[in-house]
């Protein structure tokens, strides 16, 4: 089989476990927007937190192929389904990951520690009650607790540890998750961001957001061109922020 991206009919299933949907859809296709780039940047270790079905690795994996030879891909879960459910999905196209059923990347933090190149997150982003947060089972893929941030502010210091120096970060938020301030906080710690891909549905509004080391140049560059081959640099990194709904970035102010 020769795939490029993971077949919906191939995709285990668990009443317990996240099905793919539009977020993991937009995920998938920002990744495919960015294949040549990906290729380019010879990933060693791929890690997905939070696998779910395992159609977003999957799908990694397989649009990566056989021209990224020798990377090593890993995915986690809280939900042990979601572990198993993944393992299934991988079987069925033919390629393999290191799987493990832990919180985020308990436990891995010290083997991983700056090896990560590309690491992709679909987050539990839904804004509810803080006692959902964390729950057992299916709830587990969406709770997100208050603004839908608790669970990717966990993530992102996570993200930093473990990304390499040329690490590349993509991930799913909701306008209501304050993106523009997520990429504030993140340029704070060196990481430069773009939207790889912006779309709405009946019920939210989604972005994909890549972040890279800013430190790294020659990435840097090439990232600024593929958003836009036509505006500078500079103006492609001043006006991030202002891709995002004003509502969004001035939600909390006064």
């Amino acid at each position: 089989m020769s795939f490029k991206m993971a077949q919906i009919s191939l995709v285990s299933r668990h009443r317990e476990v996240y099905e793919p949907c539009d977020d993991s859809f937009a995920l998938v296709d920002a990744l495919l927007a960015d294949r040549n780039n990906l290729l380019e940047h010879h990933p060693t270790l791929c890690m997905e937190v939070g696998c779910g079905s395992g159609y977003i690795i999957t799908s990694l994996a397989l649009m990566l192929g056989q021209k990224a030879a020798g990377v090593h891909y890993i995915a986690t879960d809280v939900n042990p389904h979601a572990v198993r459910v993944t393992n299934e999905t991988l079987e069925a196209h033919g390629v393999h990951a290191e799987l493990l059923a832990t919180d985020i990347a308990s436990g891995l933090e010290m083997r991983l520690a700056g090896l990560v190149d590309v690491m992709v997150v679909n987050p539990p982003y839904v804004p509810t009650p803080q006692d959902e947060v964390g729950r057992e089972g299916i709830a587990s893929a969406w709770a997100g607790g208050e603004n839908g941030r608790r669970v990717i502010d966990k993530i992102l210091p996570i993200a930093d540890n473990l990304l390499s120096d040329k690490g590349w970060l993509y991930m799913v938020m909701l306008t209501a998750n304050n993106p523009s301030e997520i990429c504030l906080q993140m340029r704070e710690k060196g990481y430069a961001a773009r939207i790889v891909i912006q779309r709405s549905t009946e019920e939210e509004s989604l972005h994909v957001i890549k972040f890279w080391r800013e430190f790294n140049t020659q990435s840097r560059s090439k990232e600024m061109m593929t958003a836009n081959k036509t505006v500078p640099a500079r103006v492609m990194q001043e006006s991030l922020v202002s891709q995002f709904p004003k509502s969004d970035i001035f939600s909390h102010g006064s």
